[in-house]
């Protein structure tokens, strides 16, 4: 059974939830308003909705902290753009809200928002996933900080990969580049590496006599290591970087270079050599999608092209195995081929 006392003049009530005591201020002076009070929570109570004072009380920005925190204790590279999704979107939007007060409607209104801005569906989704792992991470603190991890729905996206390049596009895209850059490309082109894991290759990560190139903890995206084999044009290519840098740059550690320093940023480079081969609004991300193909093309199996690429999952790997029209004719020629021998 509830009662009322007094601290001074504010009112104050207290309850009892599986035989604990709970003590809270009604904040008013106002008897009514400590009797509305002692009753909803023994609504709550008796619905099973009660969350308690201390959850009430905690909002978005204790819940962004602590996300931003479990990023930094694990050391996680993409640091910098989770924060930018919650200072730009997420807490313009949830910044004065309880955690309790962010419902599946809020979520959807979100979207809604976000959308009329002009974002994309999987720009939302991202925005989306870190909310809903702020909300995991309160729930499995001890003591929990929220009770329930609300429903959040994701507006649908297509990820289905669609650029790549033929070889012939590969070839006019190469005599466009600059010859720093042309490196870069036939790596990425034979490969599948990504941008970042081939920018980042040093030299104590080549093998020439192995014929290999491993890519260590923590120079992939998702930490895990592998070994890229080195083949023809592919071991040609690192080969001469060896030349060039043993001549020229000795104090280089990395494979990839300009003026014995690492590349940085080449989107402009990237976007006019582009613009000349005739491929506007090419990525350098295309290379992988292309690569997986090519790998598939030749017949190398799935499970070792994805070794090489460094795709961790069947799903993500299957959305980059991209079926172009040229393997549709082909697929029907050979069934043409096939029924015809057997007339």
């Amino acid at each position: 059974m509830g009662s009322l006392y007094q601290r001074g003049r504010i009112w104050w009530v207290k309850y009892y939830r599986n035989g604990k005591p709970f003590r809270e201020s009604s904040r008013s002076e106002n008897v009514s308003d400590a009797k509305r009070l002692l009753g909803k929570r023994e609504g709550e109570i008796r619905t099973g909705t009660f969350w308690g004072p201390k959850i009430e009380r905690v909002r978005f920005e204790e819940l962004a902290g602590d996300y931003l925190n479990d990023y930094r204790a694990n050391r996680r590279k993409t640091g910098v753009s989770a924060k930018r999704r919650i200072d730009q979107h997420l807490a313009p939007f949830f910044g004065a809200s309880r955690a309790v007060d962010i419902t599946t409607d809020r979520v959807r209104a979100y979207t809604v928002d976000r959308l009329g801005q002009g974002a994309s569906n999987a720009t939302i989704n991202r925005e989306l996933a870190s909310l809903k792992r702020m909300f995991n991470l309160a729930a499995e603190m001890t003591p929990p900080k929220v009770v329930r991890v609300p429903y959040i729905p994701t507006p649908k996206e297509n990820n289905v990969r669609k650029g790549f390049f033929e070889h012939e596009e590969y070839l006019a895209l190469r005599r466009e580049l600059r010859d720093h850059l042309k490196p870069v490309l036939m790596f990425g082109y034979y490969t599948g590496a990504r941008q970042g894991e081939i920018l980042s290759l040093k030299w104590n990560q080549v093998n020439l006599k192995a014929c290999t190139v491993n890519l260590e903890p923590g120079t992939t995206k998702n930490d895990q290591p592998r070994t890229i084999p080195l083949t023809g044009e592919l071991l040609e290519i690192l080969k001469t970087q060896k030349a060039i840098r043993d001549q020229n740059f000795r104090d280089c550690e990395y494979v990839f270079f300009r003026n014995g320093r690492r590349i940085g940023s080449f989107h402009r480079a990237w976007r006019g050599a582009c613009r000349r081969a005739g491929l506007p609004g090419r990525l350098f991300h295309d290379l992988r999608r292309t690569a997986v193909r090519n790998m598939v093309r030749a017949g190398v199996p799935e499970r070792v092209a994805m070794a090489i690429s460094g795709h961790k999952t069947r799903s993500v790997f299957d959305r980059y195995n991209i079926v172009a029209e040229r393997d549709l004719h082909e697929a029907a020629r050979r069934l043409e081929t096939h029924l015809a021998d057997r007339q």
